[in-house]
Formats: C-alpha cells, sequence, structure tokens
C-alpha cells in the first residue's frame, strides 16, 4: 500500500511548506524600536547558543548509539535511528528559530494597532512553525525509512544477526526511527527544563523579592537568560515531546498488526496479508489526514475576522482540526478497509471499528485539556481559591495549591482508564494503539497553540525591558495569560498522549518476548519478579524528578547568587543608570543545564537495559508498568500544580495587586511550581516513552541473555 506512503509523505511537503510560507511571513514583520531588536537579538543569541552547545554532546551520544545499534543488530536499524534523530532536531530548531523572531513582531504588533486580536494571530502563526515542522517531519521520517526499507516492512518472520541475536526486521527499524526521535527528545526537554526554570527562578528570587522590581524589568541580569529558556525549554522541547509521542504511537500501531498476524497464523485463525498490509498504513494515513486538517483549522483560524478573545479563537482552532480530522479520516477508514474480510480479529463493529478507537482518542485529549484548563486557569475555582490563600500567605497558597492539583489526577486518570479500556473492547490491541494515533492525529494544532504561549510570554517580557507603554502591556499580559493556561493544557495534552503510546508500546514490548502463539498478551504483576519490577519502575520516576527538581535549584543557585552580585557590584545598576550584564546569566543557564541534565538523561537509557541483562525481559516489563502508573500521576501533579500556581500570580496582578504581601505569597508559590510544571513534569513525558523505546529495541537480548534466571 505505497500510495498511501505517497499521499501522506506529500501532505508532510505541504504541511512544511506552510511552515515555511508562516515563517516567512512573520519574519516579514517590523520588529519595532532599535531597542526592541536589540533585545529580540540578545534572545535569539542566547538562545542560538544554547543550541549549538547542545547539539555538540548530542551529537556525540547519537553517534555512540547509531554505532551499538549496527553492531548489536543491523546497519538498516541503526540509519532509521539516525533518521528518527534529524527529524526531531531539525523540528526543534526551526520552531525555536521561529520563536525567537516571532515574540518580538508581536509586541511590535501590539505597539503599532493595540489590537489584541491582531497581536494574537501573528502569535499563533509563529507558533504554527512548530506545530506543523512537529507532525510534517514525524511522518516526513516515517515515509523515508519506508521508502529505504519497504521489502522488509512485511517480512513477519525472524532474522539473526551474527552474534546470534534473532528479530523481527521491521519491528527493530521502526522502533529504532522512533528511539532516535525519543534520544534528541529528552535532550531538549531536560536540558532545556534546567534552562528554562533556573533562569525563571533566579530573575524572580531576587527581582521581585529581593529588589521589588516588575518582572522582565531591565535592570534584572537574569531576564534574558529567562527569556531565552523559554525557546529552549518551553518550544524546542514541547516540540520534541509531542514528535517522539506521535511517532511512537504511530510506530505501536504499525508493529501491533504484525504481532497480531504472527499468533493469529499459529492458532490457525483467519487474518488475511492484504488486511494486514492496510493495517501497517491505515495509522500512518490517518496522521497525515490530521494534519491535512490542522492546516484547514489553522488557515481558518489566521485568515478569519479579527476576535476580542484569544481564548476563544485558540479553541475554535483545536475544535476545528479536531472535527475535521474525525470527519476526514472516516472517508479514508471507509475506502481503505470497508472492502476488507476482517476474518478473526476482535474488531467490534467491523472494519470500522479502528477509527472507532481512534476518536476515543480525540475525544479523551480534548477532555484531558479541558480539565487542566479548570484546574489551571484563573476563570475557576481552584485558581482563583489559591489567590484568595495567598492573603493568609506562603503557608496556605502551597497548601492550597497542592489540595487542588493533587485532587486533579482523578478526572484525568479516570479518562485515561476509560479510554484505554473502551478502545480495547472496540479493537483489542490494536484499538488502544489507534487511540494514541487519534490523540495525537491533530498534534500540529496542539503544539502550534502551545507555542503561542513562550511567543506571547516573551512579547510581554520584551514590552516590559523595552519600557513600552501600559497599553500594550494590557495586551501582551492578557496574551501571556492565555498562553500560561494553553501551556497547561498543553501539558496535559502531552502527559495523556505519553499514557496512551506507552501503553501501546509496553503492548508491543509484551509481544516481542511473549509466545508467538499468544493473541492477547497480558502482565501478572503479582508474580514476584514483575511485582519486584513494578515497584522499582514506580521509584525510579519519583528518584528522576528529585534529580530534575535538584538539578534546578543548584543551576538556580548559581543565577541568584550571578543577580545579586550584579546588583551589588554594578554602581547604578539599581536605579537604572547603568546595564545589566546579560550574557554572564546566559552562560551559566547554559553550563548548568548541560552539566545537569546528563546523569538525568543517562537514567532513561541504562535503567532499563541494566535491568533486562541482570533479570530479564519480564522485569523490565514491570518496571515499565510501574514507571507508567507513578509518571502519569506525578506529571498531572506536577503540571497543574505549576500552571495554578502561576496563574494565580497572574490573577492577582490583573486585580492590581502587584506588590502585596498576598502577591509576594504567590509569587513564592509560583516558584516553586516553576521546575515541576517546566522541568520534571514535561520531562516524565520523553522519560517513559524512551524507557520503552528502549526496551523495545534491546528485548530480544533480554529474552537470550540475562543473569539471574
Amino acid at each position: 500500500m505505497s500510495i498511501t506512503f505517497v499521499v501522506a509523505f506529500f501532505i508532510a511537503i505541504l504541511a512544511t511548506s506552510y511552515a515555511v510560507f508562516n515563517y516567512v511571513n512573520v519574519k516579514s514583520i517590523d520588529e519595532g524600536t532599535a531597542e526592541m531588536k536589540e533585545i529580540a537579538s540578545a534572545i535569539r543569541v542566547g538562545a542560538n547558543a544554547f543550541l549549538k552547545k547542545e547539539y555538540k554532546v548530542l551529537v556525540i551520544v547519537v553517534a555512540i548509539v547509531a554505532v551499538i545499534e549496527a553492531l548489536m543488530f543491523f546497519i538498516p536499524s541503526a540509519i532509521a535511528f539516525l533518521v528518527g534523530t534529524i527529524m526531531s532536531a531539525m523540528a526543534g530548531l526551526f520552531g525555536m528559530k521561529m520563536s525567537t523572531y516571532a515574540n518580538v513582531r508581536v509586541t511590535n504588533t501590539a505597539r503599532t494597532t493595540k489590537n489584541i486580536g491582531k497581536s494574537e494571530k501573528v502569535g499563533l502563526k509563529g507558533g504554527s512553525v512548530m506545530g506543523l515542522s512537529v507532525a510534517a517531519f514525524s511522518i516526513v521520517g516515517l515515509a523515508i525509512v519506508y521508502f529505504l526499507y519497504k521489502s522488509y516492512l512485511y517480512e513477519i518472520s525472524t532474522i539473526t544477526n551474527w552474534i546470534g541475536i534473532s528479530f523481527t526486521p521491521m519491528s527493530m527499524i521502526f522502533s529504532s526511527y522512533a528511539l532516535g526521535c525519543s534520544m534528541v527528545a529528552m535532550f531538549f526537554r531536560v536540558g532545556g527544563g534546567i534552562y528554562t526554570k533556573a533562569a525563571d527562578m533566579g530573575a524572580d528570587l531576587v527581582g521581585k523579592t529581593e529588589e521589588n522590581i516588575p518582572e522582565d524589568d531591565p535592570r534584572n541580569p537574569a531576564v534574558i537568560a529567562d527569556c531565552v529558556g523559554d525557546n529552549v525549554g518551553d518550544t524546542a522541547g514541547l516540540g520534541s515531546d509531542l514528535l517522539e509521542s506521535n511517532v511512537g504511537a504511530i510506530v505501536s500501531a504499525v508493529i501491533t498488526p504484525i504481532f497480531l498476524f504472527i499468533a493469529f497464523q499459529a492458532n490457525s485463525l483467519k487474518f488475511g496479508k492484504e488486511l494486514l498490509e492496510k493495517l501497517i498504513v491505515y495509522p500512518i494515513g490517518f496522521s497525515a489526514f490530521g494534519l491535512l486538517s490542522c492546516m484547514i483549522g489553522l488557515t481558518f483560524a489566521l485568515y478569519k475576522k479579527d476576535g476580542k478573545d484569544p481564548e476563544k479563537e485558540l479553541n475554535i482552532a483545536t475544535w476545528v482540526s479536531a472535527g475535521l480530522t474525525g470527519i476526514i479520516n472516516l472517508l479514508f477508514t471507509v475506502i481503505l478497509l470497508s472492502k476488507e474480510d476482517i476474518g478473526d480479529l476482535p474488531f467490534k463493529y467491523g472494519y470500522i471499528s479502528p477509527w472507532i478507537s481512534s476518536i476515543i482518542g480525540i475525544a479523551s485529549g480534548i477532555l484531558i485539556g479541558m480539565i487542566a484548563e479548570y484546574y489551571t486557569s484563573d476563570k475557576y475555582k481552584p485558581t482563583q481559591s489559591i489567590a484568595r490563600a495567598s492573603k493568609m500567605g506562603v503557608a496556605l497558597n502551597i497548601t492550597q495549591g497542592l489540595s487542588g492539583s493533587m485532587k486533579s489526577n482523578l478526572a484525568s486518570c479516570i479518562i485515561i482508564g476509560v479510554g484505554v479500556y473502551i478502545s480495547s473492547q472496540i479493537s483489542g490491541s490494536y484499538g488502544v494503539a489507534m487511540a494514541a494515533v487519534g490523540m495525537l492525529s491533530f498534534v500540529a494544532i496542539t503544539v502550534s497553540v502551545d507555542t503561542y504561549g513562550p511567543i506571547s510570554d516573551n512579547a510581554g517580557g520584551i514590552a516590559e525591558m523595552a519600557k513600552l507603554g501600559d497599553d500594550v502591556r494590557v495586551i501582551t499580559d492578557k496574551l501571556d495569560s492565555v498562553g500560561n493556561t494553553k501551556a497547561a493544557i498543553g501539558k496535559g495534552f502531552a502527559i495523556g498522549s505519553a499514557a496512551y503510546a506507552t501503553i501501546s508500546l509496553l503492548n508491543s514490548y509484551m509481544y516481542s518476548f511473549t509466545s508467538v502463539d499468544i493473541i492477547q498478551v497480558s502482565l501478572d504483576v503479582l508474580q514476584p519478579r514483575i511485582f519486584f519490577g513494578v515497584i522499582v519502575g514506580g521509584a525510579i520516576i519519583w528518584y528522576f524528578s528529585g534529580m530534575l527538581i535538584e538539578s534546578v535549584s543548584k543551576s538556580a543557585e548559581k543565577m541568584v547568587g550571578e543577580v545579586r552580585r550584579q546588583f551589588k557590584e554594578i554602581a547604578g545598576l539599581r536605579e537604572g543608570n547603568a546595564k545589566p550584564d546579560y550574557k554572564r546569566c546566559i552562560e551559566i543557564a547554559t553550563d548548568g543545564a548541560l552539566a545537569e541534565m546528563k546523569a538525568p538523561a543517562l537514567i532513561s537509557i541504562v535503567f532499563p537495559v541494566l535491568g533486562g541483562f541482570l533479570f530479564g525481559p519480564q522485569f523490565v516489563a514491570g518496571i515499565l508498568f510501574g514507571a507508567i502508573l507513578s509518571a502519569i500521576l506525578l506529571a498531572i501533579f506536577f503540571g497543574n500544580s505549576g500552571g495554578a500556581w502561576d496563574n494565580a500570580k497572574k490573577h492577582i496582578e490583573s486585580l492590581g495587586g502587584k506588590g502585596s504581601p498576598e502577591h509576594v505569597a504567590a509569587v513564592v508559590g509560583d516558584t516553586v511550581g516553576d521546575p515541576l510544571k517546566d522541568t520534571a513534569g514535561p520531562s516524565l513525558d520523553i522519560f517513559i516513552k524512551i524507557m520503552n523505546t528502549v526496551s523495545l529495541v534491546f528485548v530480544n537480548f533480554f529474552k537470550a541473555v540475562y543473569l539471574f534466571k
């Protein structure tokens, strides 16, 4: 069914062209005053410097892993791995560069037009470059791998390499492609997350609480580093994260029918080869038509009449994209599958069953986003209650934020659980994989809206540093507040999609080492070896989170020391008669992030591999199960708590409470939440996905050789 790959590739190229068009269009907008241009240039230079240093480290790691892949498996898997790293790195690079150009254009549009609708559209257009790149490069990479190695695609028998390890070539090639995407995502999420929060906390702890100066005040040496962090962490990090989720979901949906086909053949059950081929290409076509729907949704949002409510405009774009994704893919499903005999596959409603499962995934993604919005937006009671509690001091601000975010877990987890259960009942294990694909099928609009957040945040910072009027700050503050809520929604969507994707990958992992005649895999968590793994897997998530928060704390401590030093030693800085040394703060954030990210990133790869070589594939299955469960709960908690504390602070500011005791309490709460929502929480998405992908790649080694049998 190469025609589906051709169509998918064409849609991806069309989306890439749309991204380039928006990139050029945004860059054509005037940057504004000389001071605005100078500030924007400093942010851009800092972001590029960080990315350049990070890529130097990444290239070495990627080269080592590629050589290991080639030696331990076979060369096609190593090449697929490299394709994955290139696709993910390109998406992060393009999106981040656009973000550093779009921020000042949003500020200048607000300055020249005084129109919130026009300003919002510039931010969304800038964000769309990342969104379109994420979805398009996912598909382009898959298409490249397909056309390079399509002779292996329907090879269902195993091959044995030179060291005697047997594996299914298609599974190994596509898993390696996903691993390449995961590797880059881990670097961007962890490194960028440590960078952005170290700078943010350093700026806030000294500027707001000690020097009593406004956020993004140009006298604060850390504000440029803070703005850089928004781009390297919240833009490049998020984009690479969801690109990896998208690839992981598609790869799982491609691999699952292969294992089902083998099991059905072993049990003399009916499952035709032609249907197998169509089920393999179905998730790729589904994602491609989802991307097409997002292009339509973006066009509608960008070129409709300017609105006065940016949150409503962004919601419309999301709803249009999600709705069209379901409708267009229904037509695609009918065309591709309606004439096929489903045989003995557990498709409850015939050929339409995979589509129904994918719609459950789409609905789950929207509902999880709505729950995140309820618990983080200052329009609703949870965040308003934190703002009220701040009047009684820091302790009650923290306590109220903790309680609300802990309660937010229940609804989100019920949706994930119900979605997995129903999709499985409708289409079996393939249905769970398609639910993940469905949730991520409109990832282009999700990432576009989320990337709008850091762009708007930077726009507000530039307005403050350039000392623009209050009328401009009113617009940028509103855009920033909406962007902060959308970022929280994006984090909820990211963990929801990660949950579906990792459950699907775990299912594929289980098929990889169980008997070929097993139709429905299961995991007996009461079996001692597996239970051991579950406990360890759950605990490693907490340990990983603690490492990241500690890393942010260490880097922030250095940043605080530097900011204090400059206020003390630079004559006239406090009075605004001298300029701070922005460059030194950027260097501290960059060096700190690169130094602190190595150990956490290494754990995600080494831990499952070491566990597998010691205790075998079942132990690793337990690790993955425990890690998924623990990560879902912690990531939702981290994301919602941090978002709520941030918006509680903004709620107080919107009511004229800047500088008041309750505002000081809210600033402390916001600072506590920073490493939770922007470092530890988002990194957990990547952590569990890369653990699952690494385990899937190495499962045949675990099966063949492990120490304690």
